[in-house]
């Protein structure tokens, strides 16, 4: 019985070592936790069910965005940022250009603009358009212009938007669709900084992909019809949901865990690179599982 107990220590002290090293890995990885887990977290976790927690980040009526979309498809196509017959053809040919898209593209849009399941997709395009066309000095002198980049145009915001007449770049930051006032303008600096996306380590503010021109895009135009800030980061949280559904279901289910309702939480907050990012959002992989959703967000057309 004494050579089993000796035993039994002398396999701890051997395994000791293997602990610390342990430790020293996540600490060098910053994987840093300030305090230690609950044992009565378990009963403070919000028990939704996979549809709940769906109606609760993309509600299948759709979320109501706080602009006026007017005629500004007619202006993009107008100007050539869309190929009115390419952006068509793209939709026809899925025998998805419905009279909503068509309205949208072509028409005046003066009523409630609503973004759901369905058309976020065709509202990723009309806003991907809009945010690289649009003349502003984020895109002229903001990070997509930095000489180390090469230029602009490599980017897949840019040379991957295929639905142009012409090269893309004869648009870019071209077009006057709205004047933004200096207020205005400074609000969309601060925001888009503080707005990332899932598919990237960027804020908007660096827009080097779909989403972000895309997000560019849809801030200009809330700050130029006055949206407030609080509604801004509201609806762009709202938004990002839509377009990256796989993303914002487990991050709302992380915040779920801990007894945090997804209506209560910071949009701020949840927008910024500890969550929002690529690198953000491995974290909370780390600790909670991924909730699934067909249909993910993309970074191409």
């Amino acid at each position: 019985m004494e050579n089993e107990t000796k035993a039994t220590e002398s396999k701890k002290a051997r395994l000791l070592p293997a602990t610390i090293f342990a430790s020293a890995i996540i600490i060098a990885g910053a994987w840093i936790y300030t305090s230690e887990p609950n044992e009565n977290s378990a009963k403070n976790e919000e028990k939704l069910s996979s549809t709940e927690l769906e109606e609760n980040v993309l509600p299948a009526d759709g979320v109501v965005l706080p602009i006026i979309w007017g005629d500004l498809g007619a202006k993009l196509a107008a100007a050539g940022a869309i190929d009115e017959d390419k952006f068509t053809a793209v939709y026809t040919q899925r025998g998805a250009f419905t009279d909503e898209y068509k309205n949208l593209l072509l028409g005046q849009n003066n009523g409630e603009f609503r973004m759901t399941k369905d058309n976020a997709g065709y509202l990723l395009n009309l806003f991907w358009a809009l945010g690289l066309a649009s003349k502003n000095p984020i895109l002229d002198s903001g990070e997509m212009a930095d000489p180390k980049y090469g230029g602009a145009q490599r980017f897949a915001s840019t040379a991957g938007w295929t639905l142009a007449q012409g090269n893309p770049m004869d648009h870019y930051s071209r077009h006057s669709f709205f004047e933004l006032t200096a207020d205005q303008q400074a609000l969309v600096d601060k925001v888009s900084r503080g707005i990332y996306r899932p598919c990237c380590g960027n804020s908007t503010h660096f827009p080097d992909c779909n989403h972000g021109m895309a997000m560019l895009g849809l801030l200009e135009l809330m700050a130029s019809q006055g949206v407030n800030e609080q509604n801004m980061w509201k609806t762009a949280l709202a938004v990002n949901s839509y377009w990256f559904p796989d993303t914002y279901l487990t991050i709302a289910q992380y915040f779920a865990n801990r007894g945090i309702a997804w209506d209560k939480v910071n949009a701020e907050e949840v927008l910024g690179a500890s969550y929002s990012s690529a690198q953000g959002y491995q974290r909370i992989l780390a600790e909670v599982q991924p909730v699934q959703l067909q249909g993910g967000g993309s970074c191409g057309v």
